[in-house]
């Protein structure tokens, strides 16, 4: 009886050697570049660390290897075209709204990234991959230091469209007053309001924040106002903030 080569056995369950070593240099590049994009992120403990990362990488190689190999180019530029939305899915379920900030932008952007490495070592374009993830690794390293310098500065409201918050303190009881003074205050000084929300509320005060449409605004309207709104009975304390808009 004679054994069967390895060609024989190929040919039997229909495998391409030479595809199949090309496939696993291919996954085997968007491990390792996925791989040093995760570190990164795991380093610094984001929600999408190493293993993330990796497998994104790692799953975009294989479906535009598997697009090349089935379809031809043709085949591999719709596979990847169906990865770069695709992944858009998988970014926003790490994307989280906490008030008036949002957070993990970052960390799908880099998901986003980690697929178009995850491609291009796919698409047979290794060094391309290599690129994009230095890239991507200086983008969250190297301009980590100038991200924070910019944050450090103090924001000038004559600068940028702000958001611009008035809060006032009142007792639980005076709840409605102090909308309808903080509407009238407002209104007077040709503020207009977007909204009025409740950041606090207890048994004893309550604390509302009017929110007024972006826009500039005076610093000494805003003290006036608020000083103004604060000598009313049944008013505790009254202050306004400024933020930069989403």
């Amino acid at each position: 009886m004679n054994t069967p080569n390895p060609a024989q056995i190929a040919a039997l369950f229909d495998v391409d050697l030479i595809g199949l070593i090309t496939s696993f240099i291919c996954l085997l590049t968007a491990f390792v570049l996925g791989t040093l994009i995760g570190l990164e992120r795991q380093w610094r403990q984001r929600t999408a660390g190493l293993r993330t990362n990796v497998l994104v990488a790692v799953g975009a190689a294989a479906f535009a290897d598997l697009g090349l190999r089935v379809a031809g180019v043709d085949g591999g530029v719709r596979v990847i075209s169906y990865v770069v939305s695709g992944i858009g899915f998988l970014g926003a379920g790490v994307i989280m709204k906490e008030g008036t900030h949002v957070r993990g932008l970052n960390t799908a952007a880099t998901l986003w990234a980690s697929a178009a490495v995850g491609s291009f070592a796919g698409a047979r374009k290794p060094a391309e991959a290599v690129l994009v993830a230095i890239f991507v690794l200086a983008g969250n390293t190297l301009l980590r230091p100038l991200v924070d310098a910019v944050n450090r500065r103090p924001m000038d409201p004559g600068e940028t469209e702000a958001l611009y918050r008035v809060h006032v303190v009142c007792p639980s009881g005076g709840v409605s007053q102090a909308r309808d003074l903080l509407f009238e205050e407002l209104e007077t000084h040709h503020y207009p309001i977007r909204d009025i929300e409740t950041l606090a509320d207890s048994e004893a005060h309550v604390e509302l924040a009017a929110i007024l449409v972006p826009s500039t605004a005076n610093p000494a309207d805003l003290d006036a106002i608020t000083a103004h709104i604060a000598r009313h009975e049944g008013i505790i304390s009254a202050t306004w903030t400024v933020s930069a808009t989403n």
